[in-house]
């Protein structure tokens, strides 16, 4: 049984890695004020950013799916991790060795599953690369150069070569102690009739990481004509790779994507690697599969579907090019990007220009470029003749859907008028109001599944407000009542700056917090030690919080109310009292109307010392209550 990793070494794996530099690995942040970071939240889909990252305190927190915790929690989440192959990624990545208690340390058994398939496959790149060198990696050596890729390249991009033998790799990734289950499972061996046999033979190898940077599957492309295999084979579906959600080249290319808001997707790993070499470092390529809803999903978190974004897809300019620019004009709408298409001269692909032309021309190729939409158009009215009534009539029957599809009304009455120019229809209006009656139908029927499908503009008008998802089951709280508000934060002020607050703020009672939800984090702030455990370091003090928490729904306010932005101007002592006060007044006033309504309710019929006493307790309260509201904060 795996060993249970050292509380001492979470603390440091925690302390070591920021979080900001975790999250960036997946998605832009850009400042939010506060010292917060935010960008498009990585667990749900939405238009404008509301996902927040708290580096000083070491934590995230989206407001639309109330998804939050500490830079474990994101990894666990992103990655589908469990908690100890979390911290041992993380471990890896701070060079912190790892202590096991329950027994000693035996990685072959203690690691998790994603751990060791991600570390086959840096091994497996690391023996593909020194194979490339050898004598049996001439013909590959050979196709690089003819493609104009020189050594340099090659390493840059981690090309490397597969013995053509049946398990050369299986038997060195045997030495390097993985079993035989885990090489089937990780799609670098396949069963052969005596045993697991390399799926890559003779061919040579792109390693094909994800956004993180972990090599997760390759690509092979076929060397020798007595391989009966395809031109181009892929690892097949795993754990940890899944085509329809890696890009090739998106570990090189996401920080130029995100630093020029602008992605350039290609067909083939030659393209990418030509077009990086050209310095348009923002391209990437899909592997072995059409570019889907899960492709746009990162390049949208990348490209934070700002204003200037833009995607340019180069499609070759056959049939196949045509069909795969169509299917992307399918999902068009998914971006709040500008999409292009951009076409070589003689239907060249990057790589193939690159070597007629130059670098010059890779550059010049996505710069002149015509939107993806008017493409498409484009290509369903050239199947027709235009020169005859029936031709208009029949292209416009194809292409009005089309356009209906376009979410936004300003963006589709724009593209109507064009589609009736392209159709040569003098009278624009009638194609305008034929495109937005087909868009009424598909509505009617229920076709229009609305901006929380994914809809928005890609081209001119304000972005649509995506569907917020609807927030975890408990409590309501009502942000509108003076009460809750202020209570709110307080509680901010008790996990943000717990030196303004400490030490009043641990003798509050749980009764103080008039909405459920407030009171369960009091009784975690209590259950982790109170406030002024936070005045010698937050994050460990939030960490515990968090630690304490009795579900989700309240770990989730947890890390809300750590990363939120404070409601005052300046936060500080004069506004830490005014919480103060201001929640234990209310407290005070409402055991007052307590009591007095219940000797109201008892009347005649109340025990004389019980009266006595009620009285007294009243008169105490309200002495203490104008004492709060004369002295604010010295008189708690």
């Amino acid at each position: 049984m795996a060993g249970r990793i050292n509380d001492d070494d979470v603390k440091a794996v925690r302390d070591a890695v920021p979080i900001d530099a975790v999250v960036s690995e997946y998605l832009q942040l850009r400042n939010a004020g506060g010292g917060n970071l935010k960008g498009l939240c990585p667990f749900h889909d939405e238009k404008s950013p509301s996902f927040q990252v708290s580096p000083s305190k070491g934590l995230f927190h989206c407001f639309g799916c109330q998804e939050g915790g500490d830079t474990i929690a994101f990894v666990m989440k992103i990655d589908h991790l469990t908690f100890s192959e979390t911290v041992e990624r993380l471990a890896a990545k701070a060079g912190i060795t790892l202590r096991y208690e329950e027994g000693g340390y035996n990685p072959s058994h203690q690691r998790g599953e994603r751990i060791r398939l991600v570390e086959a496959h840096k091994i497996a790149a690391d023996f593909y690369r020194e194979q490339l060198d050898g004598p049996e990696a001439e013909i590959g050596r050979k196709f690089l150069a003819g493609r104009g890729f020189d050594q340099d390249a090659a390493a840059h991009f981690g090309v490397g070569y597969s013995p053509a033998g049946w398990d050369h790799l299986t038997r060195y990734l045997r030495g390097k102690g993985f079993s035989d289950k885990e090489l089937i499972s990780s799609g670098l061996s396949q069963d052969g009739r005596r045993g697991p046999i390399d799926r890559f033979r003779g061919r040579l190898m792109w390693p094909i990481s994800d956004t993180s940077g972990e090599i997760v599957g390759f690509g092979a492309r076929k060397l020798r004509d007595d391989d009966n295999g395809p031109k181009y084979l892929n690892t097949p579906e795993t754990s940890i790779y899944k085509k329809s959600q890696v890009l090739y080249g998106i570990d090189l290319a996401k920080k130029d994507i995100a630093k020029v808001s602008r992605a350039v997707v290609v067909e083939g790993y030659t393209d990418v690697m030509a077009c990086h070499l050209a310095g348009i470092t923002t391209a990437i390529a899909t592997c072995g599969t059409s570019f889907g809803n899960d492709h746009i999903k990162i390049l949208r978190r990348l490209l934070m579907d700002n204003g200037s974004a833009r995607v340019i897809f180069t499609f070759d300019g056959d049939a196949a090019g045509q069909k795969a620019a169509l299917r992307a004009f399918e999902d068009d709408q998914k971006f709040a990007a500008e999409t292009y298409i951009a076409i070589a001269p003689d239907n060249m692909d990057p790589c193939d220009l690159r070597l007629a032309k130059g670098d010059d021309a890779v550059r010049d190729l996505v710069e002149p470029r015509t939107p993806l939409f008017e493409f498409a158009l484009r290509q369903i009215v050239g199947r027709y003749d235009l020169e005859t009534p029936a031709g208009r009539a029949a292209a416009l029957d194809e292409a009005a859907p089309v356009v209906a599809r376009i979410k936004n009304s300003s963006s589709q009455h724009e593209v109507a008028v064009q589609l009736a120019g392209l159709l040569g229809i003098l009278d624009t209006q009638f194609v305008v109001k034929r495109v937005g009656q087909i868009a009424r139908w598909a509505r009617d029927r229920g076709g229009d599944r609305g901006p929380s499908q994914g809809g928005g503009p890609s081209r001119g008008g304000p972005p649509q407000q995506a569907q917020a998802p609807s927030a975890p089951s408990g409590p309501a709280l009502n942000l509108r009542s003076p009460a809750h508000r202020t209570e709110r934060e307080l509680l901010k002020l008790a996990l943000q700056k717990p030196a303004l607050v400490s030490p009043a703020f641990d003798a509050y009672g749980m009764d103080e917090f008039t909405a459920p939800p407030y009171a369960a984090v009091r009784q975690c702030i209590a259950e982790a030690g109170g406030a002024e455990q936070g005045l010698a370091e937050t994050r460990d003090y939030l960490v515990n919080v968090l630690d304490v928490a009795p579900n989700d729904t309240v770990r989730n306010l947890v890390t809300e109310l750590a990363v939120e932005v404070f409601h005052g101007k300046s936060i500080d002592e004069t506004y830490a009292g005014m919480q103060l006060v201001q929640v234990r007044l209310r407290a005070v006033d409402r055991r007052i109307d307590d009591v007095q309504g219940s000797l109201a309710r008892l009347g005649s019929n109340v025990a004389p010392d019980h009266l006595a006493a009620a009285q007294n307790e009243v008169w105490v309260l309200q002495q203490y209550a104008q004492s709060l509201r004369s002295n604010g904060a010295d008189a708690l």
